[in-house]
């Protein structure tokens, strides 16, 4: 995935036998190939297939997604210009749709959130390298109390919002998607504090158009926003739980 983005990854996938894995395989397939994306900073418009699956619809095509505060986009499958704020991202505003079938939205939560835990991941890895390269007053900056705590921070939300993810699949009473959802939201928050602490972290050198950080940055605010925002996904919960008087039972401890 470092070698190809786009129209040319989604290609390559496809070759791979992307579309077969999501047939036979989907609970090991989308965790590795969205995981995959976020660590190498690549982008394939393969959500479109998990999403389309999960429809049951035949994948290879498009769909309308919906993007935080009430709008829609199109993930589009060629490399063509953008508006979005990530400009790598072919994604465009569409009309307004209809609701998505639950099932599409809970697997494109899940896969988004993938994708949101690969960010976070590789970001972090860019910190922590600079606060073992960079010295201050003759010592890393990793030896630093506020440094370490900030790096401890982040790690704890992504192990978290990770662990979410990996039990979703299997939550024993969830007929609405909540743990879905909830992934979602977990791993939109986490990516968010990994952008704020990875910033402060790296410092200056984090702004420049050189550096690889804000290239994550802006793929995160982008995946937290599709399929709702981190926001809006825990306030739709907490709505959810009053309206239905009790929280269902997501893991298995």
């Amino acid at each position: 995935m470092a070698a190809a983005s786009g129209a040319e990854l989604d290609a390559a996938l496809a070759g791979l036998g992307w579309f077969d894995m999501l047939d036979e395989m989907p609970d090991l397939a989308v965790p590795l190939v969205f995981r995959l994306l976020g660590e190498t900073g690549a982008h394939a418009p393969v959500l479109n297939d998990v999403m389309l699956r999960a429809s049951g619809g035949a994948p290879g095509g498009r769909l309308p997604l919906p993007f935080a505060g009430g709008s829609w986009v199109t993930w589009e499958r060629d490399d063509g210009p953008t508006t979005a704020l990530d400009g790598e991202l072919p994604i465009h505003r569409a009309p307004h749709a209809d609701p998505l079938p639950g099932a599409a939205l809970g697997a494109g939560r899940l896969a988004v959130g993938w994708w949101l835990v690969g960010s976070s991941r590789a970001m972090l890895s860019l910190a922590r390298r600079h606060a073992l390269d960079r010295v201050q007053f003759g010592r890393p900056i990793g030896s630093f109390q506020a440094i370490r705590h900030r790096l401890a921070e982040t790690l704890v939300a992504i192990e978290g919002a990770e662990a979410t993810l990996q039990a979703a699949p299997g939550a024993p009473d969830d007929p609405g998607g909540l743990a879905a959802l909830l992934a979602k939201a977990a791993s939109g928050q986490a990516a968010l504090t990994a952008a704020r602490h990875c910033q402060q972290v790296l410092g200056g050198i984090g702004f420049t158009a050189e550096h690889q950080l804000h290239r994550h940055i802006k793929r995160s605010l982008i995946l937290d926003g599709l399929l709702g925002s981190a926001r809006e996904l825990t306030r739709e919960a907490g709505a959810a739980l009053r309206a239905n008087g009790f929280a269902p039972r997501l893991a298995q401890l």
